[in-house]
């Protein structure tokens, strides 16, 4: 009789480790799903039906625009952001231009998020935080498109751990940017250089670093000519002075003391909110910088200028169109 029992409890046993254990694999496999990065491509189906759409619309086949969007989903699987290549696909195929003419802009597009995620990563073994990632990363891109080079970036990063501030590299991007756009307005990369180094070493944000970009080329035959001195400019920076104050009897044509009640109206980041806004609508309304919005570098239907290399044609046939909408 005992040793009935014990047969049977020995059986009972063994059947249950066993199916412990299948039970156990089982949650472990659904476990390690679970916290496995996820590996799906980074284009929805809503994503490719829209673009399937605005082809077809053109004529274009699936099989035509299907590598187009591949390219794009290998570069999101890299942790690379994707929107601004999507919106590059659209505004091609929209425009009637050849899928494979789009190809070769998407790669230098591509090229250029790769060597802004390079200088990035850079700077962050440097000690550099991320602050927003993909913001950091289209915008280095579009610096870099824009003139800018790594070894710039690379100085900026440098100068930018000598003060107190501790930059991030969405602060670098729009340094980058900002010095990208003195460059067009001639201004020496050197002198360019140290300028917005100090103003990243003050704590400038990215807003206020891309208004200092857009100021300073506007007035670029100024500084060229002598009439206005960049060594004066960076001392004021290095004395604290914030962006949106630098440039304001120029803005006004009167003095601080006639706008000293009107100066001091809001916070800080009221006051740099407010030139940013300034500057934003001088970009649309045709000022000298249409294309320096650090809050929408996805926007092509602006961001891709005719000095741009990136820049897609539209075709041949007439579009009387699309007339005012470059």
């Amino acid at each position: 009789m005992d040793s009935g029992r014990r047969t049977v409890s020995w059986l009972y046993g063994r059947t249950m480790r066993k199916h412990t254990g299948v039970t156990i694999w089982v949650l472990s496999g659904v476990l390690v799903f679970a916290v496995a990065p996820a590996s799906a491509e980074p284009l929805t189906a809503h994503d490719r039906e829209e673009v399937n759409r605005i082809g077809s619309a053109q004529g274009r086949s699936a099989g035509e625009i299907n590598p187009l969007l591949d390219q794009v989903s290998k570069v999101g699987e890299r942790g690379l952001p994707t929107e601004s290549l999507l919106n590059k696909v659209k505004e091609g195929l929209a425009k009637g231009v050849e899928p494979q003419r789009i190809d070769p802009v998407l790669r230098q597009m591509t090229s250029r998020l790769e060597a802004a995620h390079e200088v990035l990563e850079e700077a962050k073994t440097r000690g550099m935080t991320e602050g927003n990632r993909q913001r950091a990363l289209e915008t280095m891109a579009e610096a870099l498109a824009r003139g800018a080079t790594k070894d710039e970036v690379r100085e900026l990063s440098r100068l930018s751990q000598d003060g107190r501030h501790k930059a991030t590299q969405e602060e670098l991007a729009a340094g980058a940017k900002g010095l990208a756009v003195m460059k067009e307005g001639r201004i020496p990369s050197k002198e360019g250089t140290a300028l917005v180094g100090e103003g990243i070493r003050q704590g400038y944000r990215a807003s206020e670093l891309l208004d200092l970009g857009r100021e300073v080329k506007r007035r670029g035959s100024d500084f060229e000519e002598g009439r206005a001195s960049l060594q004066q400019l960076r001392e004021q920076v290095s004395r604290g002075e914030r962006s949106d104050k630098l440039f304001r009897e120029d803005r006004s044509g009167s003095s601080d003391g006639d706008r000293g009640e009107r100066g001091d109206r809001g916070s800080r980041g009221d006051r740099s909110d407010s030139g940013r806004d300034r500057s934003d609508r001088q970009d649309r309304s045709g000022g000298n910088d249409r294309q320096d919005r650090i809050d929408r570098p996805d926007k092509v239907d602006r961001s891709d200028r005719p000095d741009r290399p990136d820049r897609i044609e539209r075709s041949e046939r007439p579009d009387h169109s699309g007339r005012g909408r470059d």
